[in-house]
């Protein structure tokens, strides 16, 4: 991994715009934390968005990289929705968080977010799933997350690719922007993981994934987000990377690729 590198690095040089590949994942969401032997909702994936964008050397874009939404804690509580990634005017949105389950009481909905979170189990009320893709891009950033269903149990948060189900959790995307195939932004769990106090552990961070949701216990943190950045290596590279982000650069099939993992700044192409 590489830290804040400015000297030295100079700009592209030619003047002609440059047409940059990019994947913009959000934080997921975190997964809900659940009571009276009931299961959570499994938190929503970070937003998805690839495509190009033309960049004119000299310009000046935001980076930010979305952390991931906090699990639900005792009590119990829902999880918490995922922080937005942006890069220049695409902002990927954060996931929804998946509902807290409560078997004797009231369990919760998922939230909306890039994709939606899934809903906790109740045996008092009617739980749905939060709705994905909110607000709304084109192509779609994400799925809605799963209802609670008739069968009982916590649904699955939302992914890039599918809304979640029972307990299912929607699936993520696969993309080879950084040189070799990934999945990116999978909805979590609402299956929790087995066993009385068996609180999940966090999603993997820099793939967008929702949190699992608890089973009888605190629900998991849903992933951090990650920016990726592709063009040609025969144009020079980016000029200036301010010491707010921490970013790795490589070069794979002819292009030069940044990969942003953590932080906020303004990057000068």
């Amino acid at each position: 991994m590489i830290g804040a590198i400015t000297a030295g690095i100079t700009g592209f040089k030619s003047t002609a715009p440059v047409t940059v590949t990019y994947l913009v994942a959000a934080g997921g969401g975190g997964g809900g934390a659940a009571a009276d032997g009931s299961i959570g909702g499994g938190g929503g994936a970070g937003g998805y968005r690839s495509s190009t964008l033309s960049v004119t050397p000299g310009n000046t874009f935001t980076v930010t990289i979305g952390a991931g939404g906090a699990g639900g804690g005792s009590g119990p509580l829902s999880g918490s929705p995922g922080n937005d990634s942006v890069f220049s005017t695409i902002t990927s949105t954060g996931g929804g968080f998946g509902g807290k389950g409560r078997g004797n009481n009231f369990g919760e909905s998922g939230g909306n977010g890039g994709s939606g979170g899934g809903a906790g189990f109740s045996n008092n009320s009617t739980t749905v799933g939060g709705l994905g893709n909110t607000p709304s891009t084109s192509p779609s950033q994400g799925n809605n997350g799963g209802n609670e269903g008739s069968g009982g149990g916590g649904a699955g948060g939302g992914g890039a690719s599918s809304a979640g189900g029972n307990p299912t959790a929607g699936s993520g995307t696969a993309n080879s922007i950084s040189g070799s195939s990934v999945t990116y932004c999978a909805g979590g769990s609402g299956s929790g993981s087995a066993g009385s106090g068996n609180t999940p552990a966090a999603a993997a961070a820099n793939l967008g994934l929702g949190g699992e949701a608890g089973w009888n216990a605190g629900g998991g943190a849903g992933g951090s987000g990650i920016v990726i950045l592709s063009y040609p290596s025969s144009r020079d590279a980016i000029a200036s990377i301010p010491g707010g982000l921490t970013y790795s650069q490589t070069t794979s099939g002819g292009n030069r690729i940044y990969s942003f993992t953590a932080g906020t700044g303004t990057v000068t192409f």
